[in-house]
């Protein structure tokens, strides 16, 4: 029988066709992407994948997919850079345009401060976190810091350029999102919440989802007191950056 030739299973956003099936999502923006078998969040291989039904998606019923079998050397890491890069973009629009419904210059906001105090915010504070996190992994259980294989999937074998870009990419996306428009508007603590909230994948454990809430806290005070978003931009790209590397390099050894 062909992969293809299996029995279609609806996925809709209340997840439930899923969870019947015994799939789980590692990635949820909007509808369910990517799916690994529950029970087991730490394997490194994605064996399904969504795909709409290109007559559904022409009448705009958006509801209907189907789960099938994916070659994971072939596919994974392909739909995470998707998954990745379109869900920063959707943040970067949307963070733009939460500025201007503020009444707000885009360019006021990401103006490059004349004074490098901001850099040593960005440092002081990504090296605090890291140094944290590394404790964090050596005294807390590893199941109990996993993220179902997400972060090693997407760096283990990226090329260092490729990181480089991605840390930025997120660090600017991200953070003109939610320390330059939602801060704004509900201050570092609700910020924060909702920031440790949207990292989905972290919410199976609480100390991850503490570690991310303290994180984006501390982001959103650097920002408070550097008094420009360059700061939090900065450190959250050194954090990214090391963390990938790290991930790189300890997959390549």
């Amino acid at each position: 029988m062909s992969r293809y030739d299996e029995p279609e299973i609806r996925v809709t956003k209340d997840r439930k066709p899923g969870l019947e099936a015994g799939l789980e999502p590692i990635w949820i923006f909007g509808y369910h992407l990517v799916y690994y078998p529950i029970g087991q969040p730490s394997r490194l291989s994605i064996k399904y994948l969504v795909r709409g039904q290109t007559q559904a998606m022409k009448k705009s019923k958006f509801s209907k997919f189907k789960i099938q079998k994916a070659e994971p050397q072939q596919l994974t890491e392909r739909l995470l850079l998707i998954n990745l890069y379109f869900t920063q973009g959707l943040t970067l629009i949307i963070g733009v345009i939460w500025i201007l419904l503020q009444k707000r210059n885009l360019f006021d906001v990401l103006a490059w401060p004349e004074s490098v105090h901001f850099i040593w915010w960005g440092l002081g504070l990504a090296g605090i976190m890291l140094v944290m996190d590394l404790v964090l992994s050596y005294v807390i259980p590893q199941e109990s810091m996993d993220d179902g294989g997400i972060n090693d999937m997407l760096f283990r074998s990226r090329p260092i350029w490729h990181i480089v870009c991605i840390a930025a990419i997120v660090a600017i996306c991200e953070e003109l999102l939610f320390r330059g428009a939602i801060q704004h508007a509900i201050g570092p603590y609700w910020t924060s919440i909702l920031f440790a909230v949207i990292h989905i994948r972290y919410l199976r454990h609480w100390i991850p989802t503490g570690w991310v809430f303290v994180s984006s806290y501390g982001l959103g005070w650097i920002y408070l007191q550097s008094g420009t978003l360059w700061a939090p931009i900065l450190c959250h790209f050194i954090i990214d950056l090391v963390s990938g590397l790290a991930i790189r390099f300890r997959r390549g050894s």
